[in-house]
């Protein structure tokens, strides 16, 4: 990590991919022993599963205890709080969510991300109060927010300037599936990144691999890479920022590979290393 730089984490979404069961996983690995295994190849791994179910508090204390000390997970938030047609409705289900357990990752607990379905219209009133509804800390600790928006309608400055008000983070989702844009909007930047390959072993060609790495660094020392889309011009650099890229979609199989070439790029440590 350069001076003056935020943390740069590299991960995937979730651990359990019958794919990566003897190409990133060892043939026999016990399935009990993924997340182990995982979580000490990369530096972040996206928790999806508790965006389609209630997951029970002894199941984060169990994450929290599988993964080294210095490993971070970002928490998909539960489509019970986005996909609804008033989002200023939803504040029992984001107490519901934020309630049922999260707290037990301690330290290691990230990012919250709320996606949103890709129909979703951006509404400014209604998405202001879905704003107000998210709670700063949870039992002591601070929770950092991160809005995945994916309908045209988002791509205003009026969006950006109401994200940037409530210091909410937008995903750079780098894909042709919906509307992306890589503003930003928070004080961390998190990229979920979905143009993976399967001919090519590790995803990404080395030269995107390349680029993705200077963005990274960019992002994290306060500055902007001058990437497109965009709404509106790069902002002038500010203080350092934590930085997530998650390779998710694209060839999925290839997504452990593809988060170790960047971790190797960067020449962070693994959680193997000091956990």
């Amino acid at each position: 990590m350069q001076p003056g730089a935020g943390s740069i984490r590299v991960g995937v979404g979730g651990w359990t991919y019958e794919p990566w069961r003897g190409s990133f996983y060892p043939a026999g690995l016990a399935r009990g022993r993924e997340l182990e295994f995982a979580s000490r190849r990369l530096t972040a791994i996206e928790i999806n599963g508790t965006y389609y179910g209630t997951q029970k508090p002894e199941s984060f204390s169990k994450w929290h205890a599988e993964t080294p000390e210095n490993f971070v997970f970002a928490v998909k938030a539960s489509r019970h709080a986005t996909n609804r047609r008033v989002l200023a409705d939803s504040g029992e289900a984001i107490e519901r969510f934020i309630g049922s357990g999260i707290a037990h990752l301690g330290a290691k607990l990230g990012p919250i991300l709320w996606q949103f379905m890709p129909t979703k219209r951006f509404e400014p009133q209604d998405f202001e109060a879905f704003l107000a509804l998210l709670p700063q800390s949870v039992e002591g600790r601070a929770l950092r927010h991160v809005m995945e928006v994916r309908h045209a309608t988002f791509r205003s400055p009026q969006y950006l300037a109401l994200a940037r008000r409530f210091r909410v983070a937008t995903v750079f989702a780098d894909t042709d599936e919906y509307p992306s844009f890589a503003d930003v909007t928070g004080d961390l930047v998190y990229a979920r990144l979905q143009r993976s390959r399967p001919e090519v072993a590790t995803g990404y060609e080395a030269g995107a691999l390349d680029a993705i790495a200077d963005c990274a660094r960019l992002w994290a020392s306060g500055s902007e890479p001058a990437i497109a889309p965009r709404i509106e011009p790069p902002q002038a650099a500010g203080v350092a920022r934590d930085v997530f890229i998650l390779f998710i979609g694209g060839a999925k199989e290839r997504a452990p590979a593809a988060a170790q070439a960047l971790i190797a790029r960067l020449g962070g440590t693994h959680p193997r290393e000091s956990g």
